[in-house]
């Protein structure tokens, strides 16, 4: 009777293990926290010994994204989030930002069963060119606009990890291009959008309770979804 129940409980841990789905982040500095992002040279906006003028988050646990690995019971695989990234090649001032664009660094995030990519804000902020809608023979020059390069984001994602569920999180207070080219270029490759709302920040960065508040919006609809492999 004790072997049996013994093993019973083997079967359930088993069964627990397998059932835990793994989560890769790929964000800017919204995501970011010092010392939990991937590579570790990326630059982090939120850090240990925060600047309390600037922000509330000085702890790891109120981060969006590890709220949401403890709502939906997901374990973090990379979180490879990197400070004013740019989903294009172009970033503040013109400059180059290929290095740190979610393009460069959309091949490492290891092999997760869930996706969340978090961008568009800088390619907003930073007045990035829009260029147009484009899906086929996409050349490294049209990378540096936001349309072509969040199209060309969707398909690379889509190829490159087919049996993943990947969602794209669209933000508050950008420009309505922005959205409007994400929605679009998603759409085109099955991915969902969860556009937020009403969320709380300091220094035009989530705080404590703007952080709480996306971690709601996307638990909730990664549930009503049902985060079925696409």
């Amino acid at each position: 009777m004790r072997t049996n129940t013994i093993f019973f409980l083997f079967l359930v841990a088993v069964s627990a293990t397998a059932q835990t789905k793994s989560v890769a982040v790929l964000g800017d500095s919204y995501s970011t926290f010092e010392g939990y992002i991937t590579p570790a040279t990326n630059e982090a906006w939120y850090l240990q010994n925060a600047n309390t003028e600037q922000t509330d988050v000085a702890d790891v646990r109120r981060t969006w994204w590890l709220e949401v690995c403890n709502e939906l019971g997901y374990k973090l695989e990379i979180n490879n989030s990197y400070s004013g990234a740019t989903i294009s090649f172009t970033g503040y001032n013109g400059e180059d930002y290929s290095p740190r664009s979610f393009i460069t660094r959309a091949d490492n995030l290891g092999c997760p069963d869930v996706i969340l990519v978090f961008g568009g804000t800088n390619d907003s902020w930073a007045d990035a060119p829009l260029g147009e809608m484009k899906f086929e023979n996409i050349t490294r020059d049209d990378l540096y606009s936001y349309r072509p390069a969040v199209c060309y984001l969707a398909n690379y994602l889509s190829a490159r990890y087919p049996n993943t569920d990947i969602y794209f999180i669209l933000n508050t207070d950008l420009k309505p291009e922005i959205g409007a080219a994400m929605h679009e270029a998603c759409a085109r490759y099955n991915i969902p959008v969860i556009e937020l709302h009403d969320i709380s920040k300091q220094s035009g960065h989530p705080d404590v309770a703007g952080m709480k508040a996306i971690a709601e919006q996307v638990s909730a609809f990664i549930r009503n979804r049902g985060a079925t492999p696409r």
